[in-house]
Parts: C-alpha cells; structure tokens; sequence
C-alpha cells in the first residue's frame, strides 16, 4: 500500500501536513473529509531524486542525517528483535519519528514493502537518504536471514561516526569564533582606531619610525581598499566552488590536500578510519570483499583516495592481497595497513579491520584535539602581536617627540 503526503486545513483553519498509507489519493482525501479537515494537496510520497512534487523538494524530503539515520536503524533493530515484521516495525518507527520529514521517508519505504519489495529494494527506492552503503548492508542481512543482528552492528556503526563528527565540529567552534573576533578586532582597529590615534603626527617634520609609518600605510590600505579586497576575496570564493564542480579540477585539489603535512595527516586518517569500520560492517554482513572495497570507496571524502581505493578493489579482484594494494597507493597509514595483512594472513579480516577502524579514529580524536587545543592560543597569540604593533606604532613617535625636546 502506498504512501501519500498531504496539506490539509483542520476545522480550526490551520495547515496540517503529514503522510497517509491509502489505496489511492482519493481514498487519502476521503480519510481527511472523515476527520473533518479539507484537502489541499495530496501525492505520493517520493525520494526527491525519483521525482517528487514541488512540496517534497522544498522541504528537502529525501534526505537524512547521520544522526536521523542511526536513531532509524536503532529502533528497527530493536523492534525486529522483538519478533516484529518488516511492515509493522516501520510503522513503529514512523510513529514515533518526531519529525514529519522522518516521517515521510520510513512511511514511504513501508509502502514499498507491503507492495512486496524487499526492504533493501524499498531503500534503493530513495539514494538520498540511504545510500549505497547503507543499502548493501541491508541487503546483506536479509540474504543471510539475520537481519537484526546486522542492523544492530550498522547502528553501532552510524553512531560512532555520527559521534566522531560532532566531536570534531564541537571542538572547532572554540578556535572558529577565536579567528573571526581576531579578525574583527585587528579590522576595526586598523581601519577607525590608528587613524585617529596617528593623526596628531601627521603635522610634525620629525621623522617617524619604520613601524609607524607601516602601520598608517596598512590602515591607509584597509580604509581605501578594503571594499575591493573583500570582493576580490568573495570572487575567489566563488570562482573556486564552481572549479570545484569540475571532475578534474577537483581530483588535482584533492591530491594536492592528501599531501599536505598536517591537513592531509588528518584527511588520510579520517578517510581510513571511514574505510575500515565499513569494510569491517560490510564483511560481518556478508558482503564478497570485491563487492566492499566498491562500496566502500563511496564513504571516503578525498577523491584521490577513493581512486586508491578503486584500484586496490581492482587488484584484490585479480588475486591481489588487499593490504599491498593499499599500501601501493601511498595514501594509507602503515598501522593500518600492518593490521589489514595480520588479518589477512590469520582468516580474521573482519575483526582485524573493526580494531584497525578504532584505532584510526582514536588516532584522529586526539590530533583533532591537539590541533584545536593549539589553534586557540595560537590566535590569541597572532591578536596579542597585531594589538602589540600597533600599540608600539603610536608609542615609538610619542618617544621620539619627549627624547627630542629634553635634548
């Protein structure tokens, strides 16, 4: 049966939306003339790739976060647990969702599968807010007729990334906001304060000293020309996000960020640790390792490495070991590749790779908070100086002049 969203007035005269299992569109509007409201909008729901209708891509129906994804995949598993069918469990789930775009998405998949797709085939029916990755595993568990337990190792899964990302954004608020306010204060002080504080010099013969005169020509630059500067600043912007729409623009930034020193550290990590622990859910759940090297290379951000990633999966195919083609690349951290051939050689692949996905993301928490615990004195530090040389700018003249007139 599938599913419809709605817009509707109840009898109180507000717009009510939400998502209806009926026969037809007639039959959903028939349901809401029964409760008293009247019908506005009716259609079925949609993945907003597969062609929804304007209200579904307005409100950015198929997707869901990370966190929406895991809490999903959570309940399922526990309810399936409990002896529930598909059907019923995603019913449970859409209930209890919270939130009418949630709602729509699992209301819709119960659709699918009571019009007899299987759940993994009821997912495909909506790429954005499942992907591949997510699919595959499902489609695993349901192969193998442990759909549960698979579904309580994807959510482990979902929840330590979705935990891992927040971390990281958390700790980058701190330093965020350091930079911004230095770069306010160090603007508004070059462009209002010095020019005001320098101006009783401006009609003196005496000759000023380097500092100074570097100062007022910077805060004469920012007043001038700070307007072309933003532009030019905000153009760059610009020009460098459509050049980033650009397959090959994009692989040649790509590989120049996963060779930086400490970025590209950071980026390799992280992009290993994504590796890992989906490799490790895919093969728990069955999938050939071929199938999950494809599969998983979907998950890593840098597309450099997702090439690497590819080409390993090309060379496992051809009867290559799977830690010498990674480690050919380059790009992975050796621990990880010591422990991908532990695994390898002792037939315990799986579990060698959920340890090696721990210790990657171990790893990268605590660069993470290394860098962002750095990062914020260092700012403090670059705002000091700037205050510091301005500071001596005004006070080196001040000097010179009582120096001058006590000799």
């Amino acid at each position: 049966m599938p599913a419809f969203e709605f817009r509707s007035l109840d009898h109180r005269g507000k717009v009510k939306r939400g998502t209806l299992e009926a026969d037809s569109a007639r039959h959903v509007r028939q349901q809401l003339r029964g409760k008293g409201w009247v019908p506005l909008e009716v259609s079925e729901a949609k993945d907003h790739q597969s062609g929804g209708g304007l209200s579904a891509r307005l409100s950015g129906t198929g997707k869901l976060k990370g966190g929406e994804q895991a809490l999903i995949t959570r309940q399922m598993a526990t309810l399936l647990k409990s002896g529930l069918p598909v059907e019923q469990a995603l019913g449970a789930v859409a209930k209890q969702a919270g939130n009418p775009r949630v709602e729509k998405i699992v209301m819709a998949v119960r659709g699918k599968v009571l019009e007899g797709f299987s759940l993994a085939r009821a997912l495909a029916e909506y790429p954005r807010a499942f992907p591949e990755m997510y699919r595959a595993t499902v489609a695993a568990g349901e192969q193998s007729g442990h759909l549960e337990q698979v579904l309580e190792q994807l959510a482990d899964y979902l929840e330590t990334r979705d935990d891992t990302g927040r971390s990281v954004s958390q700790a980058m608020i701190y330093p965020a906001f350091i930079m911004i306010f230095s770069a306010l204060v160090i603007g508004f002080l070059m462009a209002f304060v010095v020019p005001k504080m320098v101006a009783v010099f401006d009609n003196r013969e005496q000759a000023m000293p380097f500092i100074t005169v570097a100062v007022i020509a910077l805060s004469d630059f920012v007043r001038a020309w700070g307007w072309l500067l933003a532009l030019v600043v905000v153009g760059a912007v610009v020009a460098f996000s459509r050049a980033m729409r650009e397959p090959a623009f994009k692989m040649r930034v790509h590989r120049r960020l996963a060779a930086l020193p400490m970025i590209g550290t950071m980026m390799r990590a992280s992009d290993s640790a994504r590796l890992a622990s989906t490799l490790g859910i895919l093969g728990r759940s069955g999938v050939p390792l071929v199938d999950a090297l494809f599969i998983a290379a979907q998950v890593v951000g840098n597309l450099a490495i997702r090439e690497a990633v590819v080409t390993a999966a090309a060379r496992v195919r051809e009867g290559g070991s799977l830690s010498r083609a990674l480690e050919t690349s380059g790009y992975f951290p050796p621990m990880l590749v010591q422990m991908i051939a532990s695994g390898e050689t002792s037939g315990e692949l799986d579990n060698m790779l959920s340890r090696a996905a721990d210790y990657q993301e171990r790893e990268l928490t605590s660069t993470v908070q290394t860098m962002v615990g750095l990062l914020g004195p260092l700012m403090l530090l670059t705002m000091a100086g700037f205050v510091i040389l301005i500071v001596l700018a005004v006070m080196l003249p001040i000097m010179q002049m009582n120096n001058f007139m006590a000799g």
